[in-house]
């Protein structure tokens, strides 16, 4: 089933266009990664699939139980708290890890402790519940801030470079989680990644972002054995420039 439709997107800041996605799905229930050099977009389409931003020309719509697509001039608040979003530098409260990963929960008024014990627990950030955010080393702050999102219990994850810059231990207990809540609740996931080896791993489609374009959606097998389109091999091979 269809999640999301993109259609003759495109995003400005001032003149500069940032972003051109002429037509685009994505399915619900299926891992998609955004890949390209820095600077092409992966991003900008993230904020507008978040509706943190509302596109220059064109529609984002986000279709929920089979309804007529809600756009970010109809999203109400219930269904925004469907999205969740992870960014790549997350912000964290000077509060404990405990009480970072419960905010979201706090903001709606509810509070669950057996909940954000057993999501620490699986994050292996138990023994950190106590801990000040200063104290914690980049891969911890990204698994606090993937707890606070996951722990909303929401149908679309978006994800912001969630393993840049961390070591082997802390990528393997991201992506294992990732894959485990995958399965185990059917999220929709977006991960924006620099990384085409952990695309491989991940994904079921890949999408290439280019200057601002969208250059290529396939299933990762046919993406990275048989790309379509030249940039696309030229990003594969690792030979193309920018």
């Amino acid at each position: 089933m269809t999640l999301y439709t993109l259609e003759n997107v495109r995003q400005r800041y001032g003149a500069r266009e940032v972003l051109c996605v002429p037509s685009m799905t994505i399915d619900e229930g299926e891992v998609l990664a955004l890949v390209g050099p820095s600077g092409a977009g992966k991003s900008t389409l993230l904020r507008l699939l978040a509706f943190l931003e509302a596109p220059t020309m064109g529609q984002v719509g986000l279709h929920l139980n089979g309804t007529r697509p809600v756009t970010f001039e109809s999203a109400t608040i219930d269904i925004r708290r469907q999205i969740a979003v992870s960014f790549q530098r997350p912000l964290l409260l000077s509060r404990s890890v405990r009480a970072n990963v419960a905010y979201g929960l706090t903001l709606r008024g509810q509070k669950d402790d057996a909940r954000v014990d057993a999501m620490l627990e699986r994050l292996k950030l138990d023994h950190l519940a106590d801990a000040r955010p200063r104290t914690l080393s980049g891969g911890e702050i990204q698994r606090v801030s993937l707890a606070r999102a996951m722990l909303l219990q929401p149908r679309v994850l978006l994800l912001d470079e969630p393993t840049a810059n961390l070591d082997p231990h802390n990528i393997t207990l991201i992506e294992t989680f990732l894959q485990e809540q995958r399965r185990e609740t059917g999220i929709t996931l977006v991960i924006v990644t620099h990384n085409i080896y952990q695309a491989r791993r991940l994904a079921d489609r890949v999408a290439l972002l280019y200057e601002g374009d969208l250059v290529e959606v396939a299933p990762k097998q046919i993406f990275f054995d048989t790309p379509a389109d030249a940039r696309t091999q030229a990003f594969v091979s690792g030979t193309l420039i920018y």
